[in-house]
């Protein structure tokens, strides 16, 4: 995935914490304002916080004056741990906790903290929202439970050199019971995401309360490929934050 760079003025931080043992990495963006609300940006499974989606969003939210963290799960990029060995679902739900009350915790941020997750990174925002006091939420191409995708991953030999196993026992999760709970949500998906169906999109926004809005995005896949479409998440995430943090 490639998206368009966005050049913006503002403050980078290095913040490490630790969750379950592990020294978890990552880093804050500040724009020039005291206190500024706060998005903290999940990545997918095989992915790390360097990731396009993690670093273009942190710079358009710090143009409407909204900070944003972006961390490594351990196992990835520079936290702590080996990724076969650490990764689980609930591994990933502790670091994006700890994530949260570290912002919480720090006197340059203030209290008021939305989460942007891709993929499996959505899924576990989704999970963790009614634990913590989160106030706006963007998915992109979420999975709500874990057997088709591990289906869509086998069949699509994308198994990263793991075996099927690994999946079927640290990645088993469900949270369809948790999406009647959650509210200010904004989702992406592509109609032609070949890993996470649409179908799981759709379930989430039937199920989910107001403000909520889904985003379909045509022939659009699970890497969000199309430069257009990358414009567009961009544009309307950073937005849909602005708007939820001004209620």
């Amino acid at each position: 995935m490639i998206i368009p760079k966005t050049e913006i003025n503002s403050i980078c931080k290095k913040i490490s914490f630790k969750s379950n043992g592990f020294l978890i990495k990552g880093t804050l963006h500040l724009p020039e304002l005291k206190c500024p609300p706060v998005v903290i940006g999940v990545h997918g499974l095989f992915s790390d916080s360097s990731s396009p989606k993690q670093i273009e969003p942190a710079k358009k939210c710090n143009a409407l004056n909204i900070a944003f963290f972006r961390f490594d799960h351990r196992g990835c990029g520079e936290s702590e741990g080996v990724f076969r060995d650490v990764t689980s679902f609930d591994a990933r739900q502790s670091d994006l906790i700890n994530a949260v009350k570290t912002v919480y915790s720090r006197n340059d941020t203030g209290n008021r903290i939305g989460l942007f997750g891709s993929s499996l990174g959505g899924t576990l925002c989704i999970s963790v929202v009614n634990t913590l006091k989160i106030e706006a939420l963007v998915t992109f191409a979420a999975p709500v439970r874990s057997k088709p995708l591990i289906e869509a991953l086998d069949k699509s030999n994308h198994l990263n050199g793991l075996p099927l196993s690994f999946y079927k026992t640290n990645l088993n999760f469900d949270i369809s019971d948790k999406l009647p709970d959650i509210h200010n949500i904004l989702i992406f998906h592509g109609d032609s995401d070949k890993i996470v169906p649409l179908s799981d999109a759709n379930e989430i926004y039937s199920k989910a309360g107001n403000p909520k809005k889904l985003i379909i995005q045509y022939q659009g896949d699970h890497r969000m490929s199309n430069k257009d479409h990358q414009t567009q998440f961009l544009n309307e995430s950073a937005l849909w934050f602005k708007k939820r943090f001004a209620t």
